[in-house]
């Protein structure tokens, strides 16, 4: 009989642990890390077993979701503003930290001349300029404060178009429905990207350091704690930073 009751309590572990385990981390990922995301959502999912569902939007729009409901169990943020702004509202389980820092570049698939720096914003060539909107995306916030490090912003800003996220911007480089355009570096050293146009840095003097964080949600810390936990300790790991250095962005 106590073989018989080992037998079945193995059985019915056999049964709970996968199903315990099946649940995916919800992940809400800042547009600017989608690339660089594909990756450590690999990574991370060969290292722990643990499948992650990811969510892409703006920083802006994944923190309005998550104030409105959305079952978001992690949230990768292009700043520090958003998830600080949750935790304050009682959202988030701590107050995020720094998993990297962004690099703002200038990207086009013209025949721009790039060696003339920020000032190619101005030549007769250039009809759009591509840019995500400041108040949703924190590189587009960036972006606005280079062009007025460079007084540029009058000169620049009717000809700007505005994405709802570094995704769209980067649909509109590509598609050249915009000449030129403000994005992630991240984003140009793609795989699927590289070698596409051309780009130049952002002097990074002309805008602030675009502080990523990382924060638990309300939801993953009652619903998914354990796996949320890991998540975040992961993106501390060695090969983690190694990929975020692949994709161009700066280490805490």
């Amino acid at each position: 009989m106590k073989l018989l009751r080992i037998l079945l309590l193995g059985l019915v572990l056999s049964i709970y642990v996968p199903l315990a385990t099946a649940v995916p981390l919800t992940v809400a990922v800042a547009a600017n890390v989608k690339f660089a995301f594909d990756e450590l959502q690999a990574e991370f999912k060969k290292s722990t077993g643990i499948e992650i569902s990811a969510v892409v939007a703006s920083s802006g729009k994944i923190a309005a979701q998550v104030k409105g409901g959305a079952p978001f169990d992690v949230f990768l943020s292009a700043d520090m503003e958003f998830p600080e702004a949750l935790h304050k509202d009682g959202l988030a389980a701590s107050s995020p930290r720094v998993y990297a820092y962004g690099v703002l570049v200038l990207w086009t698939l013209g025949p721009l001349d790039l060696s003339k720096g920020m000032k190619v914003l101005t030549a007769p060539a250039v009809n759009k300029v591509a840019i995500a909107n400041p108040k949703l995306a924190p590189y587009g916030e960036e972006a606005m404060r280079a062009l007025d490090y460079y007084k540029l912003r009058a000169a620049v800003e009717p000809h700007l178009i505005y994405g709802e996220s570094i995704a769209q911007v980067n649909q509109y480089i590509d598609t050249q429905s915009a000449s030129i355009g403000f994005t992630a570096k991240s984003v140009v050293l793609a795989p699927q990207l590289q070698g596409r146009g051309k780009w130049i840095e952002v002097p990074r003097e002309s805008y602030q350091p675009i502080a990523q964080g990382v924060v638990i949600l309300k939801h993953g810390a009652e619903s998914n704690a354990a796996a949320a936990q890991r998540f975040v300790e992961f993106l501390g790991s060695a090969k983690a930073r190694s990929i975020f250095e692949k994709f161009g962005y700066l280490l805490p």
